[in-house]
């Protein structure tokens, strides 16, 4: 039975709508006040119970709104006290999120920004079956290169250089934000963060020459080659207090590679699902696929 709240003549509509309200959302009952749920005027709920918009109800007279009951009732408690209070370790932020933009509740869309930003990753729980595909690339160049002895003295020299690849594929996007704040690329400007492919897709490609002994830092620089480093966060806390940033740790190969990303991810609760050519052999595999769990 549709309810319209804008008939001036349905006097029975009008005289329904009193304190206390009674809610069936998505199959859960609440009862709340129309102060609380008229407390955002300008968001759905609020046009609903000021009689903007009809409203619907069920065979047991409460009043029918067809979404997420469970989600539902964060909404309201927000509504009372104007504060998202969250359980720990609440990872429907996303559900929550699109219930809130639903009903066009602006002040809780902003809580849940602030709340986002305020909670580290590994607290956030992340989508169930969240996955991670890596491939893994290197290949060996001959560098050939003059090397100064003085004015007018050069000697030609030659050394190997690998230079490695890794392409990244990860369907929760904050887990490579993650990764871009872990490894850096060191130049001969400094430190730099790698960047996403692009803002639209979930994929992040890293690519790094190690530099040989026997290739000198000049002829390094000159080849427009960086080097890649890994950060860990855990291992300052047991450093000077007065050094505030991590010590960035070289990465020189493809298995110190791996085996960083494989300490960053498993932290995160993915688990290794697939491992190419040789299962044995994880740090040197040239795929890898992880499911979080």
């Amino acid at each position: 039975m549709m309810l319209n709240l804008n008939s001036p003549d349905d006097n029975s509509n009008r005289n329904s709508l009193q304190d206390p309200v009674s809610l069936n959302v998505g199959g859960e009952i609440y009862t709340t006040t129309l102060d609380t749920l008229t407390r955002c005027r300008d968001s759905m709920l609020g046009a609903m119970f000021t009689g903007q918009i009809p409203v619907l109800r069920d065979n047991r007279g409460n009043v029918f709104i067809d979404r997420d009951g469970k989600m539902f009732r964060y909404i309201l408690n927000y509504l009372r006290s104007s504060s998202l209070d969250l359980p720990d370790g609440f990872s429907d932020l996303a559900l929550l999120r699109r219930e809130a933009d639903f009903f066009q509740i602006r002040p809780l869309l902003e809580d849940i920004c602030h709340y986002e930003a305020s909670v580290p990753l590994n607290l956030r729980g992340g989508p169930l079956g969240a996955m991670i595909i890596v491939n893994v690339d290197s290949k060996v160049r001959v560098l050939h290169f003059n090397l100064r002895h003085g004015p007018e003295n050069y000697e030609l020299r030659t050394c190997s250089v690998r230079a490695f690849t890794v392409d990244l594929f990860c369907t929760w996007k904050a887990f490579l934000a993650l990764l871009c704040e872990r490894f850096s690329y060191r130049t001969s400007q400094g430190l730099t963060s790698p960047h996403l492919c692009s803002p639209r897709q979930n994929r992040l490609k890293l690519e790094w020459v190690p530099r040989p002994d026997e290739l000198p830092q000049d002829q390094y620089d000159k080849q427009c080659y960086r080097g890649l480093t890994v950060s860990n966060p855990e291992a300052t806390k047991s450093d000077d207090i007065r050094n505030m940033h991590p010590s960035p740790c070289e990465i020189t190969d493809k298995q110190g590679f791996v085996e960083e990303l494989l300490q960053v991810s498993l932290a995160e609760g993915f688990k290794v699902d697939l491992v190419t050519p040789d299962p044995a052999e994880i740090l040197n595999c040239t795929s890898l696929r992880l499911v979080k769990c």
